[in-house]
């Protein structure tokens, strides 16, 4: 996914006179090359990312679209308080870009996980979007048409990816059919690949998106059956309000599924984590199975 970004980046640099990039020396070396041609768009301001995002919102300002990089934790849980201000307060927006995920980076230890980033863009409103792609295929797609808006989104990469590509699946997309009524359980971005053989020959029906926020209402009610399991690769019930909100007059029973709030404080790698915090497929069977065995399903 990182790659992809990258040519995709380089791509929109070459193409459109408004992309800018703004770096805080996490992938510098490959925008080297970009930045000589560009050296008034691609600025790399150093490990300062508090700064990045204000040198971000200043372009943004002067009428560039900025395109913000690096590591998720040091990109949206260390500049919390600048995307707030710097561009949420001036009201522009910016593309940010993370890489690391919930625990790609678990092998550095706990300042490179960032679980929580989802839930912190959540508390700044409703105007974000917010795009976790499954696959690098959709990287692409879902960067270009970030580009040209001056809406701010958050784009989240991941080394963890499915089998597939859905780039199409701003909405729910259906990919297992259930029986009249049956559960729906949604899988968010990379989990996908784990929760089609955890619900293997259960009758539920499986649906697929990599865009969370604005998250698909629309669709959820038009396959939601009593029981929905929301299974998303950040933490755990970061979407449950906005399920609960969608589904209010409908009675329902939700199981959210995603990274636990107990800090492990372990290393590991990431399918290490992934295990603990019950993602794999083995898992999310045992979680699913119960939560639809008390049911009497």
């Amino acid at each position: 996914m990182r790659a992809a970004f990258i040519d995709s980046t380089v791509a929109l640099l070459d193409e459109d006179p408004r992309t800018a990039l703004v770096l805080a020396d996490i992938s510098a070396s490959q925008f080297a090359e970009a930045g000589r041609r560009h050296p008034d768009r691609v600025l790399n301001v150093g490990i300062r990312e508090q700064l990045m995002i204000g040198v971000a919102g200043g372009l943004a300002l002067t009428g560039l679209r900025p395109i913000v990089h690096t590591y998720a934790t040091f990109l949206v849980d260390r500049t919390y308080e600048q995307i707030k201000l710097d561009l949420d307060h001036q009201g522009v927006g910016a593309v940010l870009v993370s890489i690391g995920a919930s625990y790609d980076g678990s092998a550095e230890g706990r300042t490179h996980q960032s679980p929580g980033d989802v839930a912190l863009i959540d508390s700044l409103g409703d105007g974000w979007t917010v795009r976790v792609p499954g696959h690098p295929d959709e990287v692409a797609p879902l960067l270009r048409h970030a580009a040209p808006s001056d809406d701010p989104v958050y784009l989240r990469l991941s080394e963890q990816r499915n089998a597939e590509a859905y780039p199409d699946a701003d909405r729910l997309r259906v990919l297992r059919q259930g029986g009249t009524n049956a559960p729906l359980v949604v899988a968010v971005g990379p989990t996908l690949d784990a929760v089609l053989p955890a619900t293997e020959a259960m009758d539920v029906t499986v649906a697929y998106t990599h865009t969370p926020r604005p998250f698909d209402t629309a669709g959820l009610r038009a396959l939601a059956g009593t029981e929905v399991v929301l299974v998303e690769p950040y933490l755990a019930g970061t979407s449950s309000a906005v399920v609960s909100r969608a589904l209010a007059d409908v009675p329902h029973r939700l199981l959210a599924l995603g990274v636990g709030q107990t800090d492990l404080r372990r290393y590991g790698g990431p399918a290490d984590h992934t295990r603990w915090h019950g993602l794999d497929a083995a898992g999310l069977r045992l979680s699913i199975s119960a939560f639809l065995g008390s049911a009497g399903r």
